[in-house]
């Protein structure tokens, strides 16, 4: 830590600290799954089928949660962060305020696994999450959800990787999954994997994520794998920080002269709370919420839960 004088550098270090202080990896031989949601307030009638395979490695599982009245419902597909190399689908900052806020209002909610560093690199990773889509839209009509009306999102690595998968939609064609109606990255310094690995000075982490090798820092890179054929993209970012909105303005740059519709929402919280936060009452969660329903094949105009709804509460503690 010494060695790392720079502002820059000590911002980005205490960062990452933070966020794998708060994506602990579950113990080998524990049931992950079941022990971080087992004391969520889910609504009335919420269906839930945990560790869905779609691959052969145990990380390649996913959860669904079906709300009690799903009818042709849209799904949002949620992916973990962890730098890469820790998380979980189950983890109650990525799940419990959304499955508040989402279930209720008609949406199916699918969290993914995906394997890890060092058995995985990201671009690996991706190609994981894009398996458990194609795999996630052939079963949906089971649970009366519309294969095509799935929304990416994720924190963090997470948002690397449905950014990654976003920027290139051929990576989810190769896995056999139809184009997903839209994205949402929650707060990823990592959408010019070039730049931030040819930085003098950057977080150990990256080299242990990337590599490195020039080739596979692009092949990883949304950035530079940005296609015309790309997702529309909510770029969320913490204000906080000095590398994350800078890095998705640049993309959401790239994407307009593309004429790919990106857009960059800074908010003035914590990386950790850019996750646990959405789904709480306020402006962040109607700004994400009311770009979601705008990528819908029949855009669903907002409606209130007939039922309390926890995520009304507002913020607590």
């Amino acid at each position: 830590m010494k060695a790392i004088r720079s502002p820059r550098s000590g911002v980005l270090a205490l960062t990452l600290a933070a966020l794998l202080l708060h994506t602990t990896p579950p113990a080998r031989g524990s049931d992950p799954g079941g022990a971080a949601t087992a004391a969520l307030a889910l609504p009335d009638g919420t269906r839930v089928l945990r560790d869905i395979a779609y691959g052969h490695d145990r990380r390649q599982r996913f959860d669904v949660y079906v709300p009690a009245d799903a009818r042709d419902a849209a799904v949002i597909f949620l992916v973990h962060g962890g730098g890469w190399a820790v998380g979980d689908k189950a983890h109650r900052n990525l799940v419990a305020n959304k499955l508040a806020y989402w279930l209720p209002r008609g949406f199916v909610v699918i969290s993914s696994n995906y394997r890890l560093l060092p058995d995985a690199g990201p671009l690996e990773q991706a190609g994981d999450i894009a398996r458990a889509v194609a795999h996630a839209q052939r079963l949906a009509r089971s649970w009366s959800a519309d294969a095509d009306a799935f929304v990416l999102m994720g924190h963090s690595a997470g948002a690397h990787l449905v950014a990654l998968l976003g920027a290139d939609p051929a990576l989810l064609a190769a896995a056999g999954a139809r184009r997903p109606r839209g994205a949402v990255s929650l707060d990823s310094a990592a959408m010019d994997v070039v730049e931030m690995m040819q930085a003098p000075r950057h977080p150990r982490l990256y080299d242990r994520a990337f590599g490195r090798v020039a080739a596979d820092w692009r092949a990883a890179s949304p950035r530079h794998r940005l296609s015309p054929d790309a997702l529309p993209m909510l770029i969320v970012c913490s204000s906080r920080r000095i590398d994350a909105c800078p890095s998705g303005r640049a993309l959401a740059r790239d994407a307009a002269a593309l004429e790919v519709s990106m857009r960059v929402l800074p908010q003035p919280l914590s990386h950790r709370d850019i996750n646990r936060e959405l789904g709480l009452a306020g402006a962040y969660t109607e700004a994400v919420d009311a770009f979601i329903r705008a990528c819908l094949p029949v855009p669903r105009p907002a409606r209130r839960p007939e039922t309390n709804d926890p995520a009304e509460a507002g913020p607590s503690g």
